[in-house]
């Protein structure tokens, strides 16, 4: 058991813990979340034993192991294999001293390498590099050989394969893409040790948790159930809270004005001290702190006759070789398209394709000649100038605007005052990320193409992020591994895959389910021996088809919305007119089409609730 007991620490006079406690049962996998720069990675150091504590105590079982992520992979000539291999320490060193033992001392090495099942270590970590996105080729290619981003798996891989007691890992996915973040859901969910993981990925914190740890206001306050199950337990602890701080202050506000009205009486004179005295006693309820607010607002565009790009048997790539090829596509201004496929695969290079960043090597792309696209990827965060203010970036786009206006824009993405004038090397990653997204749609572009927009970004921004796209009347691409945003924001699947990109006709659980069924069971550790049937409704199974019955109440009435929106504008009389009524044959198809596919959501919904009925459980 991982014991947190009375912690307090503090920063620069700055207290992040005061009199924090919680307890982690061993083989738990709990996810630590809070609000940014509460101290979570902090902590992490703490128990690494990196810093001390300033009072309490964090115990762990003696010898246990604890395993974090190295911040940064040497760029050596060692095989990537063989850099993970090298992360189980005590096998590499049982192998070097098996090649000079002798005597007895050599039957012992072989026990001990046999008990910690060394002779499988190179498919096991060959698993795992499958997993997370390296190809079997890519595993013999030395490290020096790939950017700071993929030698950041290889150090995920080494820590994953060393299986530490204790697996402390901060903001995994944040280098993974959605194929590799599912993977390593199912990874962490069979994990045979304690976890516990920092992040933001509400799909993570929901299928490969056992519990919440959550820090708020200098303490630690342990939740069981995902993310889902946290947040509804604490908004209903918040109302709890602000109804019972209402009623004392009302009854503080009455005994009060008794007090004030009455204690010149004689007569009442008793009555009213002895108010004073219940006023005394009557302490004020404080509420949980409230999380701030965030919200994006991307500027609107005008709307432009459709469609606004297609491709007829497009190719693109790179250095005369063709990464995709045959693309015959179409692309209108309310369309919301989220690109699946495994890395490497061209969701990148269809992403370029599109923004006009790669020209076509054949066929023809043709786009409106009003069409402005905005680009946001990550690297285009480490392109942003680390001596310059935020505020300086944005009056170099808009040199004639008045500061107030700059400052207004900043604003609209979470960038205050104060962030206005820090330089941008000396703001949090999800301020540099704000600041990107808020220069990627500064032209109000009629198409939006979002590499991995998440990374960085709290749960907070991204609902607001989610929001903001929901609202936004242009086209928008997505290419994420969060699936809690592809979810909400998404109504068509392209999937690209073997130098093709089509339709993906099913859903996103659908291919969730798809990826993790032969690979990813491949790649998990060893389930221990399945248990016997149990002869009540198992509560991890009930749980589970309560997740299923919300996540299909909320595509339904995602796909009622969208249904909504689009039955406005064929009611419109202006889609009829003009350039616009061009349009007019697209938006029936499309209502048509989201018609069925709401129609599947509900059968899905209905047979989610019948199941969870039949298992006795309830919402």
């Amino acid at each position: 058991m991982l014991s947190i007991e009375d912690l307090s620490y503090g920063i620069e006079g700055r207290p992040l813990f005061e009199g924090a406690s919680a307890r982690i049962p061993t083989g738990h996998k709990v996810g630590l979340v809070g609000a940014n720069g509460t101290g979570k990675t902090t902590l992490f150091r703490l128990i690494r034993g990196e810093i001390t504590p300033d009072g309490g105590a964090i115990t762990l079982p003696s010898r246990a192991r604890i395993g974090a992520v190295a911040q940064e992979v040497a760029g050596g000539p060692e095989p990537i294999l063989d850099l993970v291999l090298a992360a189980d320490a005590e096998r590499a060193a049982l192998l070097a001293e098996a090649e000079t033992a002798q005597g007895a001392r050599i039957a012992e090495i072989q026990m001990r390498l046999a008990d910690i099942d060394a002779w499988s270590a190179e498919a096991r970590a060959s698993a795992i590099l499958t997993g997370l996105g390296f190809g079997q080729a890519e595993q013999a290619r030395a490290a020096a050989e790939f950017s700071g981003g993929w030698r950041m798996r290889v150090a995920l891989a080494g820590v994953l394969f060393a299986r530490p007691d204790l697996l402390l890992l901060d903001e995994p996915t944040n280098y993974l893409d959605l194929e590799g973040a599912l993977w390593l859901e199912g990874y962490l969910a069979r994990y045979p040790h304690t976890v516990m993981v920092i992040s933001h990925d509400r799909g993570l914190l929901n299928r490969a948790v056992q519990g919440i740890l959550h820090l708020e206001a200098r303490k630690l306050a342990f939740w069981a159930g995902g993310y889902d199950a946290f947040a509804r337990q604490r908004a209903e602890r918040r109302a709890q809270a602000q109804a019972e701080a209402r009623k004392v202050e009302a009854r503080r506000a009455h005994l009060q004005s008794f007090v004030d009205r009455f204690r010149a009486k004689a007569s009442k004179a008793v009555q009213a001290q002895s108010r004073l005295k219940m006023l005394e006693r009557l302490t004020p309820v404080s509420t949980p702190e409230e999380a701030q607010r965030i919200a994006f607002r991307f500027p609107p565009p005008e709307e432009i006759a459709p469609p606004i790009l297609t491709a007829e048997g497009a190719a693109v790539g790179y250095d005369g070789r063709a990464v995709l090829r045959g693309l015959d596509l179409r692309i209108d201004q309310d369309d919301r398209i989220a690109l699946l496929g495994r890395n490497g695969e061209g969701k990148s290079t269809l992403a370029k394709l599109i923004a006009g960043r790669l020209q076509p090597m054949g066929g023809r792309v043709q786009r409106s000649n009003r069409l402005r696209v905005g680009f946001f990827a990550q690297h285009q965060i480490e392109d942003l100038d680390p001596a310059e203010t935020p505020l300086a970036h944005i009056r170099r786009l808009r040199p004639d605007e008045a500061p107030a206006k700059l400052r207004a824009r900043l604003a609209g993405f979470g960038l205050m005052a104060d962030q206005a004038e820090t330089a941008v090397g000396r703001l949090s990653g999800g301020q540099k990320a704000r600041l990107s997204l808020l220069i990627a749609t500064i032209d109000a572009p009629h198409l939006l193409i979002l590499d991995e927009p998440t990374n960085h970004l709290d749960i907070e921004s991204r609902e607001a992020l989610v929001e903001a796209l929901t609202e936004y009347p242009g086209a928008v691409i997505l290419v994420s591994h969060d699936m809690h945003l592809l979810g909400l924001v998404a109504d068509r699947l392209w999937l690209v895959q073997g130098g093709r990109v089509r339709p993906f006709e099913e859903d996103l659980e659908a291919y969730r389910r798809m990826l993790l069924s032969a690979e990813g069971a491949q790649a998990a550790p060893a389930r221990p021996a399945a248990a016997p049937p149990p002869s009540r409704p198992d509560r991890a199974a009930v749980a589970g088809l309560r997740a299923e019955v919300r996540a299909a109440e909320a595509e339904v009435e995602r796909l009622s919305s969208l249904r909504a929106r689009i039955e406005a504008k064929l009611a419109d009389p202006a889609t009829w007119e003009g350039a616009l009524a061009a349009r007019a044959p697209d938006l029936q198809r499309r209502h048509i089409e989201v018609g069925a596919e709401l129609a599947r959501a509900e059968a899905r919904w209905i047979s989610a609730q019948e199941a969870l009925e039949a298992a006795g459980g309830r919402l």
